[in-house]
């Protein structure tokens, strides 16, 4: 359920990766691609997670040889060109290939997607965790019911799990954006805030709704 949320998500284009794309290295590469592209590539092409995890390694073995193109280094490949061409070769044998194959060269160094990103709103900084809860009740409630179709102990514990997130948003926030740790509180932030979302009984379309209710609508 969880890895369908962020993926509809991400589908929907709230997964753009809010901060400046780094140069991560390729063990942060290859961990970024477990939290982001695994989980649509088994989607999109109807893969197994073993598919998935090898061509995780195609990627992360291309990566290096890239690198030590760049560095000189390099005694089998000259250009990224050809490393990319050998990679073709690599998704053949998993049953990958054409346009398929090509899109994922293409996608190669995603830079992140919806369960990488900070949604953090730095004027709440001065609210404490009860005032933003009973701001959002005044501002939010009576609309979260409506538009969710939830009932008003179902509102006020979406409305407490995104108060908690916003404040806990707001630590992972002063890890520095060049600082791969970022990505990864991220990571386990956004999927804290979900298991609170499961709490509430909510259908996955709410749960979606919940998420996109508060990056629509801010106090």
């Amino acid at each position: 359920m969880k890895k369908k949320l962020w993926c509809i998500l991400a589908f929907w284009g709230l997964g753009t990766f809010m901060v400046q794309a780094q140069q991560w290295t390729p063990e942060e590469q290859l961990e970024l691609f477990g939290y982001c592209e695994k989980g649509l590539l088994m989607k999109e092409l109807g893969i197994s997670e073993e598919t998935a995890n090898k061509i995780g390694q195609i990627n992360y073995w291309a990566t290096l040889q890239k690198l030590k193109i760049e560095a000189n280094t390099n005694d089998t490949f000259a250009t990224a060109n050809e490393v990319n061409q050998e990679v073709l070769k690599k998704y053949k044998t998993l049953s990958i290939t054409g346009d398929r194959a090509k899109g994922l060269i293409s996608r190669m160094n995603a830079t992140g997607c919806a369960i990488t990103q900070l949604r953090y709103n730095k004027s709440y900084d001065t609210l404490t965790k009860v005032q933003l809860v009973a701001a959002y009740k005044t501002k939010f409630r009576k609309k979260i019911i409506d538009q969710l179709g939830v009932n008003g102990r179902q509102a006020d514990m979406i409305i407490d799990a995104e108060a908690w997130k916003q404040k806990e948003s707001s630590i992972v926030a002063q890890i520095a954006e060049s600082d791969f740790n970022r990505i990864r509180k991220s990571v386990q932030l956004n999927k804290e805030h979900e298991k609170k979302l499961v709490l509430i009984d909510l259908t996955e379309q709410q749960k979606i709704q919940a998420v996109e209710f508060f990056i629509q609508n801010q106090l």
